[in-house]
């Protein structure tokens, strides 16, 4: 199990993240949502040990995380929001460094990383450098490399960010894929359609606190809300969307 207690974490004394606990049981996919600015990223880079938390705890399989990160980095996947890669490596070559840095032998990752390529579609651009990827084909080779080592568990943070359509249909029976082999993963979007339909549990943040955690079932019969949208909209107190975007546009026109 994964679990995060009370976690904190304040800017200049300004709660940004202010008390947020959960757990992530094997075979489950949280949905992590919220609002811009609500806490989602810096959450995540609590999570993967990028960000010390300024307080609260992180555990994996009952250990806190901060007992051996290196060994609790080595067991987990990340794919980030931004695209951070190498720019002069190819798809191929980035691959095989995370392999290295991951540990895996050679013999096992070479034929493991070129399946994986033919997979999403990217072999015919193995050789050729990032640099000249579009936003998708990078968003494939960062989904690559999260999955190279088998984790146990799986932080996305905007994972279906330039998907074309059917790789995000990929994507969406691959998370159910993951579940059904007990693997954990937490899935931070915005996109709230998908994740109605992978998540059995969310989690949405306000302002850096949980605003609710439950299931996606009983948050719409307890919100009277036909969508998980209606649910996040009330909480987050979006207001009317409707009337918000008609006095953009008389604005516009004025």
């Amino acid at each position: 199990m994964f679990e995060a207690r009370l976690l904190t974490k304040h800017y200049s004394g300004i709660p940004v993240v202010d008390g947020v606990s959960f757990a992530i049981q094997p075979g489950e996919i949280l949905g992590y949502l919220g609002p811009n600015g609500a806490g989602k990223s810096t959450t995540v880079k609590m999570l993967i040990g990028l960000l010390e938390p300024t307080s609260g705890d992180i555990s994996f399989n009952s250990r806190n995380v901060r007992d051996d990160m290196k060994a609790y980095q080595s067991r987990i996947g990340y794919v980030p929001e931004e695209a951070h890669l190498y720019p002069h490596l190819s798809g191929r070559e980035y691959l095989q460094l995370v392999g290295r840095l991951r540990g895996i032998p050679r013999r096992t990752l070479e034929p493991k990383a070129d399946e994986l390529l033919r997979l999403v579609s990217l072999w015919e651009d193995r050789h050729t450098s990032i640099a000249s990827y579009s936003k998708g084909m990078r968003q494939k080779i960062l989904l690559l490399a999260a999955l190279l080592h088998d984790p146990e568990l799986l932080i996305l943070d905007e994972p279906f960010s330039g998907l074309d359509v059917n790789a995000a249909m990929v994507l969406r029976s691959m998370l159910g894929s993951l579940a059904r082999r007990g693997k954990m993963v937490l899935y931070s979007s915005h996109v709230l359609e998908v994740v109605e339909k992978v998540c059995e549990n969310v989690l949405i943040l306000h302002k850096g606190k949980v605003a609710a955690y439950d299931s996606v079932a009983h948050l719409r019969a307890l919100m009277s809300e036909s969508s998980l949208e209606g649910v996040f909209a009330q909480l987050t107190h979006a207001g009317d969307n409707d009337e918000t975007a008609d006095r953009i546009l008389d604005v516009v026109a004025a």
